[in-house]
């Protein structure tokens, strides 16, 4: 069916998809665009994007549950075999929607890309998705799959240290998710909140240049650059924190999400008399930017990721 469509009618169908939160359809529908060989524009791009980014969502958040369920099972109940069972074909499609987008990526976008932004957008979803199979891999595959991911961070960080500013929407995503890699993935929390502060600091020295359009982007994510900053120094004085992971915030200007304090009443996160004392503060009115923000647990803490 979506092979006989042609791109201006795929888009179209994706957007139509978007909005009946049928991300599947929307998924397929970008898989078939990029596959026509062509370099994505930025709104395509983004709705790649957001596509696969619920698509996989889904399967992520219901393997943490399935797997914490598993964990609290004794293993001589009846039902573990039914669990494990579960958890597994959960994974198994996760794998294939990770698979499936790494695909996209070396075989068309990361080599179709002709300049410095979308290059540092391809390369972090690279990241992005390495890391997303390290969470639920073993042994050798998974330490096979952690150095994929760090080293597709690795190369989308120096191309944005050089090719764009500190402000930059994209940049500082990508600096987001690099830092949450660093502490979910390698457990290296120095180094975590290291490339978060100083992706932070060099945002705002440079903030009163910023248009309107890319402030919007870049306040949020420096909002959630800081939540996670001010959890993970917390949770290294061992106190107990809610984090948090979050979800795309470049897609079209239509969609718009708002930044909302969801967590108990002890959090230290949306009150700016309670945050770390070396973090500036945002004006919190700042809050809206076009995308989707995605809530994704980690047992008791939670991580606001791009």
């Amino acid at each position: 069916m979506f092979a006989t469509m042609d791109k201006t009618e795929l888009i179209q169908k994706a957007k139509l998809a978007e909005q009946a939160e049928r991300y599947d359809d929307m998924a397929t529908c970008m898989k078939a665009v990029t596959e026509q060989g062509a370099e994505l524009s930025n709104e395509e791009r983004n709705l790649l994007s957001v596509a696969y980014k619920n698509v996989v969502g889904g399967r992520r958040s219901a393997w943490r549950v399935i797997s914490s369920i598993e964990q609290k099972t004794d293993t001589s109940d009846k039902k573990m075999q039914l669990i494990k069972d579960y958890r597994e074909k959960v994974e198994s499609e996760l794998r294939s929607i990770c698979t499936t987008v790494l695909e996209l990526l070396d075989k068309y976008l990361i080599a179709n890309a002709t300049n410095p932004e979308s290059k540092v957008f391809y390369l972090k979803m690279k990241g992005d998705y390495f890391r997303y199979l390290a969470e639920v891999a073993c042994g050798d595959d998974r330490k096979q799959t952690i150095e994929n991911s760090q080293g597709a961070y690795q190369e989308a960080f120096d191309i944005s240290k050089k090719e764009m500013q500190p402000t930059h929407p994209i940049r500082l995503g990508l600096a987001l998710n690099f830092s949450v890699f660093y502490y979910e993935i390698l457990n290296n929390p120095e180094l975590a909140c290291t490339l978060a502060k100083t992706a932070f600091d060099e945002a705002i020295a440079e903030l009163d240049t910023l248009n309107e359009d890319s402030y919007k982007d870049s306040t949020l994510i420096m909002q959630l650059l800081r939540d996670n900053l001010t959890l993970w120094t917390s949770d290294s004085a061992g106190e107990e924190c809610d984090a948090a992971e979050v979800g795309n915030c470049y897609t079209h200007k239509r969609s718009r999400i708002r930044l909302t304090n969801e967590q108990h009443s002890s959090s230290r996160m949306g009150n700016g008399d309670t945050f770390s004392p070396f973090l500036p503060s945002i004006s919190l009115a700042i809050i809206f930017a076009g995308g989707i923000c995605k809530k994704l647990s980690h047992g008791p803490i939670t991580y606001y990721m791009h």
